[in-house]
């Protein structure tokens, strides 16, 4: 009984020394909230009826009061005191609390401790005290071991989720801004990219006017061809000759007119054609953009997981450790309880209880063996568990990154390709454009000299006017019938020069037809341009040819007939003293003359409703031709789009059955992993209870065998005292020689006990020495496995690295081959 008051009243004594030092910090701290929070708890442990009479209840409450010391003296108070305490008695304190006594105060908290106290104080222990006992001091309350560093430090990040890791918190920075940097760039690029293809395809160029706003709406809406005046045409014959011939002028008008309504249909057509393509550009890149942003947000996705996955089995390693600490804390605590209790029944006891002390710890020395060699399997299978979902999820980031990483670049070469094809195009028109603009200056040339002939043909008709009136001085009747024929012949050489201006500008409009139609064709079938230069380029020549063969033919027409009407005028004048004579032969020759222009009126008819007829079925095939390409084309992009959607479907398909399996395999591990944790926390605290039953009866059987020794003891001293006091008397020599050798005895037996001490101490340093080499070895092995799962990461990420690329050669090489064969498709429909 005792010793039980003596400890009751150490215990009371320490919690009054708490309370004491408590104190001055308590009143100095700044917050009221946290103030009456320690005087509420301090009023708490302070109560009777929160602490039982027991020992293990006033220990309990010291630990509380040693907490909030601790915590008062570091200036940041935290759980359980920063709630009020509720009524009834004291909780036990769990035991990962005891974290906080390991933990040194800081260097801030020391100095603010020293800046708090007066000046006189500090001034007379710095005198008093010497600096490097001071700073030797302060070495040992800084300094700690790592290991608790690191539980301090883990401890506060869990207990701060305000402040975020910046070291965690980086990367999320570092994706966002990329990620938002590859949205932007792409924007830009895609917005660039419609409005040069708006500005080529309707005839407006970016880089003339840069500063100046445009918009893909108000460019439709207001293309060149309406916004550009109509170019005059110059005409094909004077004024002088227009008196003359009012019909051909009209006639000529109405063809104008008609050839700018085909020029103006043929424009709004291509705008037509060119708008429709813009349209489906854009629907593929909308298409193409929902695919990525589908892609991007799934990748998130499992990054999400990947990330809370990879925290909780963060949590899930710390929760161990702590537990692995707890216990390896309360081994300690068993253990020097045990040597306790040993050290103090050695002095009491004999040989046997050193005998049974050195057997029990051997036990426990080989059942802390063999529980620290659990504990290492342990966590080796945890970290191999771990390893193996850390490469599982690796491998399906991998995966996603590179699959986007090869659609980005197949996107990009598209639009890279597309964009040389319209830089090719817009190069074409250019040289188109010279070209129209040679022949243009060719036609005006040949209507030049066309004028010029006609001038001359008049002047020719003003002499032979001026020779038939001299005829019809010398006779009246001879100069009427001269008149009539000659006004016959100028009704012909009329007709003839109407034929021929109009044969001249339908075959203007056959070649203009022509050439829009390989125009058209350019546009449509990209891949065949070169073949089709060279076929127009062919028409062309062919065209010059015909068109140099009928301006040949129709110069011979005109000589032949200025010749003869030469011939007609010496034969005139020759036989003017014979006409009576010759007037029936001029008669018949004017009759033969007449027929035989008649049969070439007809003939030139006959020519041109055939050249009509070709150059009409020559426009219905081609315009029959390209109907069938673009239906055929139509079809092909349709097609490319099931399969592009079959693909997609398959590929989310895959995904989803990928995704389930991923997360069935991830609850069966789990659940496996909750299983093994169940099963071993259960051994352990069986084999922790027997233990501690083993131990308890042991201490148990030591006590009855030191009781036992102490009543024998008792027994003879009482023996020996009642043989003192009956007077049993015995010789002086002998009795002296009994009391030198129980001395002796006595002395023999402390000098084993001390031995036994000694060795006991060496038995612990060595023990504890084992210890802390399996902790470093535990250690070592903990950063080789660390190691070795990285550098494992490390080559499977190569790994998928190497597989992606080769994935997205081969992936390349199969659209490179699809597209080429559609290319080829189109070429031979163009054909």
């Amino acid at each position: 009984m005792s010793k039980h008051e003596e400890f009751n009243d150490r215990l009371d004594t320490e919690f009054d020394h708490f309370l004491l030092d408590m104190k001055p910090y308590v009143l100095k701290n700044p917050s009221k909230a946290e103030r009456h929070q320690c005087a509420l708890w301090i009023k708490k442990l302070c109560d009777p009826d929160t602490c039982a009479p027991g020992l293990l209840a006033r220990k309990n409450r010291n630990m509380y009061a040693r907490l909030l010391l601790h915590m008062l003296k570091r200036g940041l108070l935290e759980l359980p005191f920063t709630v009020k305490p509720g009524p009834g008695p004291l909780k036990t304190l769990p035991t990962y609390m005891s974290i906080y006594f390991d933990e040194p105060l800081s260097a801030r908290s020391l100095e603010q401790n020293d800046t708090d106290l007066p000046a006189w104080v500090t001034g007379e222990l710095r005198d008093d005290t010497d600096d490097s006992l001071s700073a030797a001091l302060l070495k040992d309350k800084l300094s700690s071991t790592p290991i608790a560093g690191h539980r301090r430090r883990k401890l506060f990040e869990e207990r701060s989720p305000s402040k975020p890791s910046p070291i965690k918190s980086s990367p999320r920075r570092d994706t966002r801004t990329v990620d938002g940097g590859q949205r932007s760039d792409a924007a830009l690029d895609d917005s660039d990219l419609e409005a040069r293809l708006n500005s080529w395809n309707l005839g407006v160029s970016l880089w003339a006017c840069p500063g100046a706003p445009l918009s893909g709406s108000s460019l439709i809406e207001n293309p060149r061809y309406l916004r550009e005046k109509p170019t005059p045409l110059s005409p094909v014959f004077n004024s002088s000759f227009g008196r003359s011939s009012s019909a051909s002028a009209d006639e000529r008008r109405a063809w104008d007119t008609r050839g700018e309504e085909t020029d103006r249909k043929l424009k709004v057509l291509e705008e037509r054609h060119q708008e429709e393509k813009l349209k489906m550009q854009q629907k593929r890149d909308a298409a193409i953009e929902k695919i990525l942003d589908r892609k991007n947000s799934e990748i998130e996705e499992i990054k999400g997981t990947y990330r809370a996955k990879q925290k909780e089995s963060e949590e899930v390693i710390l929760k161990l450790e702590k537990k692995v600490q707890v216990l390896l804390r309360e081994s300690q605590v068993i253990n020097e309880s045990k040597d306790k209790q040993i050290a103090e029944l050695k002095k009491m006891s004999e040989h046997s209880a050193d005998s049974l002390r050195n057997e029990w710890e051997k036990k426990l020395h080989t059942a802390a063996a063999e529980m620290e060699l659990e504990k290492f399997e342990l966590q080796k299978k945890h970290s191999d568990d771990i390893q193996e979902l850390l490469e599982d999820t690796n491998l399906r980031v991998a995966k996603m990154e590179a699959e986007y990483t090869s659609r980005s670049q197949a996107t990009e070469q598209i639009l890279s390709e597309l964009k040389m094809k319209v830089k090719q195009q817009s190069v074409e028109l250019e040289k188109n454009q010279v070209l129209q603009q040679k022949l243009t200056q060719e036609k005006a040339q040949l209507e030049v000299h066309v004028a010029t002939l006609s001038a001359q043909l008049q002047e020719a008709n003003r002499r032979n006017t001026i020779l038939q009136k001299e005829k019809e001085q010398q006779r009246e009747q001879h100069q009427q019938s001269v008149q009539k024929l000659l006004a016959k012949h100028e009704m012909d050489v009329s007709h003839v020069h109407q034929e021929h201006a109009l044969s001249a500008a339908k075959a203007s409009e056959v070649m203009e037809d022509f050439e829009i139609i390989v125009a058209q064709l350019k546009q449509q079938l990209l891949d065949s341009d070169l073949q089709r230069q060279h076929q127009v380029r062919d028409l062309e020549i062919k065209f010059q040819q015909e068109k140099e063969e009928l301006r040949i033919s129709w110069e011979k027409k005109v000589l032949a007939l200025s010749s003869e009407a030469e011939r007609e005028k010496k034969e005139a004048k020759i036989k003017t003293a014979k006409l009576e004579d010759t007037i029936r032969e001029l008669e018949s020759q004017l009759e033969r003359a007449g027929e035989s222009q008649r049969q070439q009126i007809q003939q030139a008819d006959m020519a041109l409703e055939r050249l009509k007829k070709q150059v009409e079925l020559s426009s219905e095939k081609a315009y029959a031709e390209m109907k069938l390409q673009m239906e055929k084309v139509a079809e092909d992009l349709n097609r490319s789009k099931s399969l592009r959607e079959m693909q997609a479907k398959d590929f989310s398909e895959q995904l989803a059955s990928l995704r389930q399996r991923y997360e069935q395999q991830m609850a069966e591990q789990r659940s496996q992993h909750e299983q093994e944790r169940t099963r071993l926390q259960q051994q352990h605290s069986t084999e922790k209870d027997s233990l501690v039953q083993e131990h308890q009866r042991v201490v148990d059987s030591l006590e009855k065998q030191a009781r036992a020794t102490l009543q024998q003891h008792q027994q003879q001293s009482q023996e020996w005292r009642k043989c003192d006091t009956q007077g049993f008397q015995k010789p002086s020599g002998l009795s002296d020689f009994f009391v030198h050798a129980i001395g002796m005895l006595g002395y023999m037996r402390i000098s084993t006990l001390e031995a036994e001490l000694a060795d006991s101490r060496e038995e612990l340093l060595s023990v504890r020495a084992l210890h802390k080499r399996q902790l470093a070895e535990v250690s070592l092995h903990r950063e080789e496995d660390r190691r070795r799962a990285q550098r494992d990461k490390e080559e499977s990420l190569n790994r998928l690295r190497s597989d992606m690329e080769s994935s997205r050669r081969d992936l390349e090489r199969s659209h490179q081959q699809q597209k080429a064969a559609v290319q080829e498709k189109v070429g031979k429909r163009g054909f």
